[in-house]
């Protein structure tokens, strides 16, 4: 056999293993595709009945706890503490459970929240059944010097929003206070805002919800505004005084 007969026998052998393997190939490709389709229906099938089980196991039921919801700025969210359950709800939740009642508490503060930006959000928090509400905003209103009778309209706001929801939620107000050199004038018609508030709403009303605490170095941050972990024992310790009543009624 020549050279010529060689090429033209090895070419042909080219080919035929060519073919052969590219069929192969074809297949094995064709029938990987089949097993992970399969497989892929599985695991979705699984997954929906997974979710399905799990949203029939987490239904609301008649025994789930009341709500507490704090709703509130940088003291109510804790800045500045190496942990948020360091800060005053979250002290607050602790006794609760100690105490066996029946409650469980959100804890919806947001560092630097006006009473503008309460206002602005409060629709969203109110799509859950809330039992008692604790609304301690204002202080970053005072320290923007924003007018008095713009805080008092906001907090009048928050306030109708939680009846218009449900009439029958308890509402704790917070009053706060500002340090004198805000101006004596604005300082004591910014404090009146809280206290007329509480008295034409007929809430339960914490006359200053630093009490104890403010203006008190060690009780508080390097800032002098945000209090430090000991503060907010304070803090949840007066707080609790005005909830305890409505948890036992």
């Amino acid at each position: 056999m020549n050279n010529l007969q060689n090429k033209q026998l090895f070419s042909i052998l080219v080919d035929y293993v060519s073919h052969k393997f590219l069929k192969l190939c074809y297949f094995m490709v064709l029938g990987s595709f089949l097993i992970s389709c399969g497989n892929d229906k599985s695991p979705k099938n699984s997954e929906t009945l997974e979710s399905g089980t799990k949203e029939v196991a987490d239904a609301p039921t008649e025994t789930k706890t009341n709500t507490i919801l704090f709703f509130g700025d940088s003291i109510t969210a804790g800045y500045g503490l190496q942990s948020t359950d360091e800060a005053y709800p979250d002290l607050i939740q602790k006794k609760i459970d100690s105490l066996g009642f029946d409650y469980t508490v959100i804890n919806s503060g947001v560092s630097g929240e006006t009473t503008a930006g309460g206002k602005s959000r409060i629709d969203w928090i109110l799509n859950q059944d809330i039992a008692i509400f604790i609304l301690e905003l204002g202080a970053n209103d005072g320290l923007r010097g924003v007018t008095v009778s713009e805080t008092q309209r906001n907090l009048q706001a928050i306030i109708d929003a939680v009846r218009a929801k449900n009439a029958s939620t308890e509402i704790i107000l917070a009053g706060m206070e500002l340090p004198p050199n805000m101006g004596r004038d604005y300082t004591a018609e910014f404090r009146a805002v809280f206290s007329n508030l509480a008295e034409t709403n007929d809430v339960e009303f914490i006359p200053f919800i630093l009490k104890d605490v403010g203006g008190i170095a060690e009780l508080n941050q390097n800032d002098g505004i945000h209090p430090t972990a000991k503060g907010h024992s304070i803090i949840a310790n007066t707080v609790w005084e005005y909830l305890e009543p409505l948890l036992k009624s």
